[in-house]
């Protein structure tokens, strides 16, 4: 599968428009998905006609997060590629993450902005996907989740650092913990959005063509100067996210809840060893 039958790239006047395109499942992230972003972003960062790039989702939603199958899977017992314990294996060589990681930290790996134009739904993964660009313009209406802890789950798609750099502990700890959805308006409040607008899209295509306006040496350089401070000890955290999960994935609780949401009934977990 190449990866234009997920994610879309069109280049002109140096900004790339990137589009998830699975509108009939929210975008909703699958093995397929997560190689198709990061192959859109890897052929990105070598492109030299390339000055910013907008990353959003065809259809009613930026990324409803994980697909549903992945999650019916865990139920049965099953791991999907998109559900089961990282392996060294899905380490690249040179990459301080694996495929899901990639997929959201890749556009920070691009030399040149991103911006996330969200709308809809931005949730679990989605919204790590999101949490991955530079700079996020946000409809207020867009219901977002960091969702994992819901499934039995942790953040794992390098969100932990990213929500750690941009809001207050407390507060991300509340989002987290409870993995309840809140609105674009309160990310923007939190700092995890950083505009707010009706039409995101447009929005984000205007700032995009006001940067790709500026000198692209100036721009990559500061991208490259913020970045330095912004990732530090992103290895480390990137790989006690894989751990983390690793030891949490069909695990007898981390089973319950996903089987309890399924057959919608109160979750009766075991406490830890």
């Amino acid at each position: 599968m190449t990866f234009e039958q997920r994610v879309t790239v069109n280049v002109s006047g140096g900004i790339a428009d990137v589009r998830m395109n699975r509108p009939d499942k929210r975008n909703a992230l699958d093995g397929a998905m997560f190689a198709a972003l990061v192959e859109a972003g890897e052929e990105l960062k070598s492109r030299k006609d390339v000055r910013v790039v907008v990353l959003s989702g065809e259809g009613s939603s930026f990324c409803a997060g994980l697909d549903f199958g992945s999650f019916q899977q865990m139920a049965g017992g099953a791991k999907s590629d998109a559900g089961r314990e990282p392996a060294a294996s899905d380490m690249a060589p040179g990459r301080i993450t694996h495929l899901g990681q990639q997929s959201a930290w890749v556009w920070q790996e691009i030399p040149v902005p991103v911006i996330a134009a969200v709308h809809g739904h931005a949730l679990g993964g989605g919204i790590q996907v999101a949490l991955g660009a530079d700079i996020r313009i946000v409809h207020p209406d867009t219901q977002m989740s960091v969702r994992e802890v819901h499934w039995g789950l942790v953040p794992d798609m390098t969100g932990t650092l990213v929500l750690s750099r941009l809001a207050r502990p407390d507060l991300v700890k509340d989002i987290v913990f409870t993995a309840r959805v809140f609105s674009g308006l309160e990310a923007y409040e939190m700092g995890l959005a950083t505009r707010i607008s009706d039409k995101p899209l447009d929005d984000a295509l205007a700032m995009a063509a006001e940067i790709a306006d500026r000198s692209p040496d100036a721009v990559r350089g500061a991208k490259a100067l913020i970045n330095r401070l912004f990732t530090q000890q992103a290895a480390e955290q990137f790989a006690e996210e894989r751990r983390i999960i690793g030891a949490l994935i069909g695990k007898p609780n981390q089973v319950e809840a996903v089987m309890a949401n399924f057959e919608k009934r109160k979750t009766a977990f075991s406490d830890p060893a």
